[in-house]
């Protein structure tokens, strides 16, 4: 497969996710946008990786640490939305207001 389409892959993914963080008002939505950021980042990585031949897979490591860093971020950001969840009843970032002064 040629790697353009792979890329094309990607940036359509990255420009999903964009879209995503800047059009949605929930929260978990928001969420999920950021993670298909980091797997179009993963993508880039391992194509890259396979297009250079490189001997020390530095481009699966780095998949890796994104998928690590992405697995805590979304545990972080979910106990963050259910406890907004407890105390507001809602999940819509325009209608919570806890870090206003």
């Amino acid at each position: 497969m040629p790697v353009a389409w792979v890329l094309i892959l990607s940036s359509f993914l990255f420009s999903v996710g964009i879209y995503g963080v800047l059009a949605r008002r929930n929260a978990v939505l928001v969420l999920m946008s950021i993670e298909l950021m980091l797997n179009a980042a993963n993508i880039n990585f391992v194509v890259f990786n396979l297009l250079l031949h490189s001997i020390s897979y530095i481009g699966q490591v780095f998949a890796l640490f994104i998928i690590t860093i992405a697995a805590a971020e979304l545990g972080v950001g979910l106990a963050i939305v259910i406890l907004i969840f407890r105390n507001r009843s809602t999940v819509s970032i325009d209608e919570v207001s806890l870090m206003k002064w």
